[in-house]
């Protein structure tokens, strides 16, 4: 059976998901077999797995990182929210319902078996297991039934490596502030801490560290300055895209807008085009019109169509991309984006709230009715205009159908995706991680009159190994490797 090791840290955003991307990586290059795993997370930045369920992307991208497909046991809890106060719950890949938040409270000790299960299901594959938890172990409110952070590694018995954010502010309180609110038992787990996201001269902290050591007793594993290409690595909380403007600001630039609705889901399908030389990727953040300068317009996933919808139109969106529309300006809609684009969309049975139906944005010819069984499905397949080949996966509630629809974007084995309208200028589809696909992307690209040489997965495993290094460089990784049982 593998050994083990956890990393918790003292607040959200800490850099946790991208240190144990790094950690993976770096233990795999010393010839092991790792695996990655998170009890419960809360995202809606999901996956579809090889074994037809869901995952965090950043548990996605840490499997990457390990050279092995991503599993449901590798993130065996994810809550998506759909509300302020509710999420879905996903349980070893699968939906098995809704929870407001004090009623998941209740009921998240219930999900432990599920989360031993995987877990030792992980170790029995591996050398080494990297562990991720959630939040902070310091949110003592949260601690009955915990299954994220110290409820878990207490009853899976793993050991915990602490990290602190020093470029938020007040690290050294966070850490012994950590220590004075965690039980004498849950102390003795905690084998060190790690400093991240540093900036400027190292040297500087050491009676920093000094001092966390005398008052918590617990040793340092390093301080990891920070890490300039996180961005070129999928984000997981929609927190972190902030108004990001990339690419050229010449003028010379495609501009590309794509508004960020409430609950913007998978929107790592927007990496690629982040780093694409000749696109200005904007996003576009509530209260801001959308540019009028933008060539494509792209309206993402969300958790919850109806309810983005609305949020859209309150934001005076809806009219922006009339504007847009009218001045010969390209649309395209991503999964529900793409059910916004449509004339109608229906809700008999309550998926997302209470039963009804609402006016689309009407440009494109097609109804949605949403309804299940939820698909999950990694697909393979070509864009019918320029016939180059597509990847991604399909992660959605409802079916699209409509005159617009004979004008399929995709063919996806043989099953056609996608809609558009009659002069090309609106598309949309069901498909997430297409612009992954480098030759789709150059193509789609040069018909926007942009040009493209970007090789986007060899770019991600490139950011992966410099990760590694980064680590190796400045954490004892062995040390950390000698911590885990």
């Amino acid at each position: 059976m593998a050994r083990a090791i956890m990393l918790q840290g003292t607040g959200s955003d800490v850099g946790k998901s991208l240190l144990v991307a790094g950690l993976c990586r770096a233990l795999v290059r010393r010839g092991l077999t790792v695996r990655p795993f998170k009890p419960q997370n809360m995202s809606n930045n999901a996956a579809v797995t090889a074994d037809g369920g869901e995952i965090g992307r950043a548990q996605a991208l840490q499997a990457r990182a390990c050279g092995v497909p991503p599993s449901v046991h590798m993130n065996p809890v994810l809550l998506k929210p759909q509300s302020d106060m509710g999420a879905q719950v996903v349980v070893q890949g699968r939906v098995i319902g809704t929870a407001e938040a004090g009623s998941y409270q209740r009921r998240k000790r219930d999900f432990l078996g599920a989360v031993l299960d995987s877990f030792v299901r992980l170790k029995a594959e591996a050398d080494v297991v990297v562990v991720e938890g959630a939040g902070s172990p310091a949110e003592i409110n949260l601690r009955a039934g915990d299954i994220a952070n110290m409820g878990f590694a207490t009853a899976a018995g793993v050991p915990v490596v602490l990290v602190g954010d020093i470029d938020r502010g007040g690290v050294i309180a966070a850490l012994v502030g950590t220590h004075a609110l965690l039980s004498a038992d849950e102390r003795a787990l905690v084998r060190g801490f790690i400093i991240n996201k540093f900036r400027g001269d190292v040297r500087l902290f050491d009676g920093g560290l000094t001092a966390i050591a005398e008052r918590t007793g617990w040793r340092s594993f390093g301080v990891a300055p920070w890490f300039r290409d996180a961005g070129k690595l999928p984000a997981e909380d929609a927190q972190s895209l902030g108004a990001v403007g990339a690419g050229r600001t010449d003028g010379t630039a495609l501009t590309i807008a794509v508004p960020m609705i409430s609950r913007i889901s998978n929107f790592d399908d927007f990496d690629p085009l982040a780093q694409e030389p000749a696109v200005r990727l904007v996003m576009v953040p509530p209260g801001m019109p959308l540019p009028a300068d933008a060539g494509l317009v792209i309206l993402p996933g969300s958790k919850a169509t109806i309810a983005d919808l609305a949020f859209f139109r309150a934001q005076g969106w809806d009219i922006d991309l009339l504007a847009h529309h009218r001045r010969g300006g390209r649309v395209l809609g991503i999964c529900g984006g793409y059910q916004m684009l449509g004339r109608r969309i229906a809700d008999p049975d309550g998926i997302e709230g209470p039963p009804g139906a609402v006016d689309g944005l009407g440009l494109l010819d097609v109804d949605t009715v949403l309804s299940g069984p939820k698909i999950l499905e990694e697909v393979r397949g070509a864009h019918r205009t320029t016939g180059t080949p597509v990847a991604g996966y399909e992660m959605h509630m409802g079916r699209t159908a409509g005159p617009d629809a004979a004008r399929a974007v995709l063919d996806v084995g043989g099953r056609m995706d996608g809609a558009a309208s009659a002069d090309g200028r609106v598309e949309g589809c069901y498909l997430h991680g297409l612009f992954a696909s480098d030759a789709f992307r150059a193509a789609w690209l040069a018909g926007l009159g942009a040009a493209s040489d970007l090789a986007y997965d060899a770019a991600v495993d490139a950011v992966l190994d410099a990760l590694a290094d980064h680590l190796e460089r400045h954490l004892d990784v062995t040390a950390l490797l000698d911590a885990a049982v």
